[in-house]
This record gives structure tokens, C-alpha cells and sequence, in this order.
């Protein structure tokens, strides 16, 4: 590979890594700016949680050869995808993340997950791009508060309760067509996008086929290898962008995921009562 991964255990992330050309990077974004003018309304839903069950060019995405090489290198052979999202950001857009790790209300275990966050406009230091601190993922679970901030684009508003100095992060800045991965115990945000052009990233979370979910069945989708434990039930590929199958398959994805995310999370917080964004 012509990228460096084997520091990705000791910081907790690696990048960039290329996995697509500029033009299938070009047309997925067209892909994602004409679904967004069709769908004003439903646009959000349909880009977020496990959009992949959706969208057949972004359900191949997650399971190209490229994007598994990266993550087989950091996880093994045997690999789940577990789901999926888009982070957009509109030119000029207040929406920001706070410094959280994912890992948080997640509910799998052993904490053997990493992301690729895949860009498809520049994400850069201007555009709100990821922001990391190296090295965090080695600092176990670290304690969370909920502030549910309108502009903070987490689920509910989650964030760290310990502050971190700017001289603890790291940009990952990545050109179209280049993905970063980071470990789901990485602590990591973003700020708001103050350029000119928006900032848009697939984000899909792999694990090892020997990850359990906790509290109940989710779904999982096989990527390369083998499953000898069946912890999840396995989703078709959407015959169709939108189509009825496809959104039946997705709206059970959702019903189930967010029955456990919101259970973990309550058990943690005691802050029940709000749903988690995209669930309909």
C-alpha cells in the first residue's frame, strides 16, 4: 500500500488513503447533490443512519476493494459493516461535533471498531474537516454528558466531560476521494464549515465478525471473509435507490439500532425522552 497504517494503532487513526478516483468521486457527489434537490424534505433521512441499506452505489462504496484493504489491515480479514452515515456540511454551515468518542452508546463489544470516513469535497481545516486527538483511544471510556445543542450534529449533543487543548489536536485533512479511519474509542470532532463549498463525507463503521452487539439483533452487512459467529442478521443489498424493499430493510435497521443506542444511552444518562436524529 502506498500509505502508512501502522501507526494507526498507537494514534488511533490513519490517513490519507486513497480509495477513489477523482471522477468516481465527482459522481457520487452529483449522486448525493441530486438526491438532496429531489428529496428537499427527506434528503436528511435519507443520507443518515445506514443509508447504505438504501442507496446501492454507496452500499458497493462501503464494500469496495480498496476501502477493505485499508480496514483489513487495521482489523483483520473477517469484517462486518455495521453502519453507516453522511456528514454534510453546507458552505458557511454553523453544524459542528463535539469532541466525543463513538464508543460511547454504541453497545458493541469488544470495542473493535474503526471507521473510514470517506470525502467527496475537500475536507479541510476552513470546511470543518475531522479533528482528532492522536493517541486518545488508549485512555478507555472516557465519561460523557448529553447537551443536546440544536447546531452540534451528534444524535444528543454528546461530549467528553473533560476539556481538550488545542494543542492536543490534529486535523485530517483529505482530498476527494480520500478516507481517513479511526478507532471508535479516538476522541474526535469537527468545527463549523466556514467555506465557500460544502463539506461532505460517507462515514461507514466496521467490526470483526467476532463483535457482539449488546441488548438485542441489529443488523450487519458481511464485507470480505467469513462469519462464524452470526451475531447480526445479514440485510440484502438495495435492488434499488429509494425502493420500497430497500426502505422496508432500512426502516427495520433503524427500529432496532435505535432501541439499543437509545437504551444504552439512557442507562448512562438518565436523560430518556429524545429520539435520535433521522428516526422516523
Amino acid at each position: 500500500m502506498s500509505y502508512e497504517l501502522s501507526g494507526y494503532q498507537a494514534n488511533g487513526f490513519a490517513a490519507p488513503i486513497p480509495v477513489l478516483s477523482a471522477d468516481e468521486a465527482v459522481s457520487l457527489r452529483e449522486e448525493v447533490a441530486k438526491l438532496r434537490r429531489d428529496h428537499p424534505a427527506d434528503a436528511g433521512q435519507f443520507l443518515g443512519t445506514n443509508c447504505h441499506l438504501l442507496l446501492p452505489r454507496f452500499y458497493d462504496l462501503a464494500l469496495s476493494e480498496k476501502v477493505l484493504d485499508a480496514v483489513e489491515a487495521v482489523l483483520g480479514p473477517n469484517l462486518l459493516v455495521w453502519s453507516s452515515g453522511f456528514f454534510l456540511k453546507d458552505s458557511r454551515d454553523e453544524k459542528f461535533v463535539s469532541w466525543h468518542q463513538d464508543s460511547t452508546y454504541w453497545g458493541l463489544e469488544p470495542p473493535e471498531i474503526t471507521t473510514a470516513w470517506i470525502a467527496l469535497t475537500p475536507s479541510v481545516r476552513e470546511s470543518g474537516c475531522l479533528r482528532v486527538v492522536p493517541g486518545s483511544h488508549t485512555k478507555g471510556q472516557i465519561r460523557h454528558v448529553d447537551s443536546f445543542t440544536e447546531t452540534n450534529m451528534l444524535s444528543r449533543g454528546q461530549e467528553i466531560a473533560v476539556d481538550v487543548t488545542e494543542d492536543e489536536a490534529h486535523d485530517i485533512e483529505l482530498q476527494p476521494g480520500e478516507m481517513s479511519l479511526h478507532h471508535v474509542r479516538l476522541v474526535h470532532g469537527s468545527e463549523p464549515n466556514r467555506a465557500d463549498h460544502p463539506r461532505i463525507g460517507f462515514a461507514v463503521r466496521y467490526i470483526p465478525t467476532h463483535v457482539r452487539q449488546t441488548g438485542g439483533r441489529t443488523f450487519a452487512v458481511l464485507a470480505r471473509g467469513c462469519d462464524d459467529y452470526q451475531h447480526f442478521d445479514s440485510p440484502p443489498r438495495p435492488d434499488a435507490a429509494l425502493s420500497a424493499a430497500a426502505w422496508k430493510t432500512h426502516q427495520e435497521s433503524l427500529r432496532r439500532t435505535n432501541a439499543i443506542l437509545m437504551a444504552t444511552a439512557t442507562q448512562e444518562t438518565a436523560a430518556p425522552g429524545h429520539r435520535l436524529k433521522g428516526e422516523d
